[in-house]
């Protein structure tokens, strides 16, 4: 890689991050007047009021180790949002649910959420966001392209 190039790429990972801190600390902002972390809307977000979702499965999908999303949910059942229940098919697993209370909670959370995104790229018009969402949407596949090529590569290398 060139100079040139390398210092591009370097301001444009930085100017990646910076957007990452800035949108999160907005989800904080949004989500704080209902008691919720962005990490807690986004539990909420995978659960229904029936069959619910085994807890490891909810954390596997947020990417959050165990003590984590344990401590997560704990807060949660405490507020009164979701309730854990055994699993029917294994007995050492346990389901989360969706309360009534936790349904209200996120459609409340999911409309000020919306809100808050359409507000933050209004500065963007219709044509950059399309453009910008071609370009994000590839540098995606890039990247998880990349990642799967290196964990092709350890399980080849650990196979040897």
């Amino acid at each position: 890689m060139t100079t040139d190039r390398l210092l591009l790429a370097k301001q444009q990972h930085r100017l990646m991050h910076d957007i990452y801190v800035l949108m999160d600390d907005g989800d904080r902002r949004v989500l704080a007047p209902l008691n919720l972390s962005p990490l807690e809307y986004a539990v909420l977000q995978q659960l229904d009021m029936e069959q619910g979702q085994r807890l490891t499965d909810v954390g596997a999908k947020l990417l959050c180790v165990k003590s984590t999303i344990t401590r997560i949910v704990d807060r949660l059942e405490r507020e009164g949002l979701v309730l854990r229940t055994p699993d029917p098919d294994d007995r050492r697993a346990q389901r989360l649910l969706l309360t009534t209370r936790g349904a209200t909670t996120r459609v409340e959370a999911l409309t000020a959420h919306n809100s808050a995104i359409e507000q933050r790229m209004s500065v963007l018009s219709l044509d950059e966001q399309e453009q910008l969402q071609a370009l994000l949407t590839k540098l995606r596949a890039g990247l998880q392209e990349n990642l799967d090529g290196v964990e092709h590569e350890v399980a080849t290398a650990l196979h040897r």
